[in-house]
């Protein structure tokens, strides 16, 4: 009976220092993921000041398709929904009001105020230009023209800064001359940034309309 009770007391011991060891020491003073205020709850993360990860460059959506359309806008906008630039292009993904009647958009100012219809505008723009380019995607990728390593989603993106025709150009021409939007962006460029994403979930679709 006493070594019974010895052994479930050793036991007890045991476990109590093991288990203090693993305690965290300032839990209680550092508030990690979510508090509450008394002006409502909100997330609070290692670092509450923007910058500390506005200037990260961290690719943690990797090559996904998330990840290149969330590049794209950047590179477009800076991902704001209501920018409008200086040429009068709108949006996340930069749409001139010409392009976004051909995804079935009339109405420019609910446009601006959607972000859902600009994320439909953009997947209908890709679903239109990879039909009207795919005999290009078909002969072109995987190969090297220009110095670029030729991909689907890299074709796409050069399509969306200076529309298929130009894209069509760039490889009639095989890359020697180089086509740019007002703004001196190459479709070259785009080509190479955009290149290598996860864009097959596309469908090649010339009617592609935002409903």
């Amino acid at each position: 009976m006493i070594n019974k009770w010895f052994f479930y007391a050793s036991l007890t011991l045991i476990i109590a220092f093991l288990s203090s060891g693993f305690k965290p020491s300032n839990l209680d003073a550092s508030d990690w993921f979510l508090i509450n205020k008394d002006d409502g709850t909100h997330y609070l993360y290692p670092s509450e000041q923007s910058n500390d990860y506005s200037n990260l460059s961290v690719p943690y959506t990797g090559k996904f398709f998330i990840g290149y359309k969330e590049a794209i806008a950047h590179k477009e906008s800076q991902g704001k929904y209501k920018k409008v630039n200086s040429l009068g292009y709108m949006g996340k993904y930069q749409f001139g009001e010409a392009t976004l009647k051909t995804v079935g958009i009339h109405d420019s100012s609910r446009f601006l105020n959607s972000p859902k219809m600009q994320e439909k505008a953009f997947v209908a723009l890709l679903s239109k230009n990879k039909s009207i380019l795919q005999d290009v995607i078909d002969k072109y990728e995987g190969q090297v023209v220009a110095g670029i390593l030729v991909t689907e989603s890299g074709i796409l993106a050069a399509a969306h800064l200076g529309g298929p025709g130009s894209v069509k150009k760039f490889f009639k021409y095989e890359g020697k001359r180089y086509f740019r939007d007002a703004y001196g962006t190459s479709i070259r460029s785009y080509m190479k940034e955009f290149g290598g994403y996860e864009t097959s979930g596309i469908v090649a679709d010339s009617n592609a309309r935002v409903k």
